[in-house]
């Protein structure tokens, strides 16, 4: 039998790692040397990504959290070899929903839920710089930004409420809107959003060209609510909220 090359050697032990349960070690390799890594690899992983979702991992417990994990090493190509990036590529390899997910066994919230587990850590680690203060009294004559650290989220289902004790099973009739940013002390802050707010976080992104005073007009009107000097001044006050906590701010 001929020798086999170090690429088929090297081929054969990482669909091995990948996937002991069909795959057969290297057949040049001891097998307890092989398991020894097998096992490495895989708790590396599982302990790499865990800590980022520790509702879920408590949700599934360690068995199905341990079948997730071999799922995600089996099944998907990562784009980065940096480690405090995997947990993205996890989430992302759980929105792609893989067809091994799709038996109807996993709680149907799972996606969101990591991708709102996984938000934490993407803005402690983010290397974005936030908005510089500004002036509060050019909000309407300017037109404006969202920081790169304060990310607006719709999710379909009541992430923030779901753990162990609360696993709903049926879709509520509202969305659910967040603000999620971070402070200056570095922490990262959770709060609600109501659909106005919402949406003109959306909006200043969709029209950056607007000043203060364009979007709430152009909110007003989508709201049904043109000309009412009550909205435009409970729009304002929105405005210098987030302004005050560094959400939005004017473009220079």
């Amino acid at each position: 039998m001929a020798k086999r090359s170090l690429f088929d050697q090297q081929s054969s032990m990482g669909q091995y790692l990948r996937d002991p349960d069909h795959c057969a070690p290297p057949p040049e390799m001891d097998p307890a040397r092989a398991r020894v890594y097998r096992e490495l690899v895989f708790n590396n992983l599982s302990s790499l990504i865990s800590g980022t979702f520790p509702v879920l991992v408590k949700i599934l417990g360690e068995k199905r959290w341990r079948e997730l994990v071999r799922m995600f090493l089996r099944d998907y190509r990562a784009h980065t070899p940096k480690f405090g990036e995997i947990a993205e590529e996890f989430v992302e390899f759980l929105a792609a929903e893989p067809a091994a997910l799709n038996d109807g066994s996993w709680p149907p919230f799972m996606v969101e839920l990591a991708h709102y587990e996984w938000v934490e850590m993407a803005l402690q680690q983010s290397e974005a710089e936030p908005l510089p203060s500004g002036d509060a009294e050019a909000l309407l004559d300017r037109p404006l930004q969202v920081s790169p650290l304060a990310w607006p989220l719709a999710y379909a289902w009541p992430v923030q409420l779901v753990g162990p004790g609360y696993q709903p099973d049926t879709v509520p009739e509202q969305p659910t809107l967040l603000l999620v940013r971070r402070a200056e002390d570095w922490s990262v802050k959770f709060s609600a959003l109501t659909p106005l707010a919402w949406r003109l976080l959306q909006r200043i992104g969709e029209f950056p060209e607007l000043n203060g005073r364009a979007q709430l007009q152009g909110l007003a009107e989508e709201a049904g609510m043109t000309g009412s000097p009550e909205f435009f001044d409970n729009g304002l006050v929105l405005l210098r909220q987030m302004h005050g906590e560094g959400v939005v701010g004017v473009v220079a």
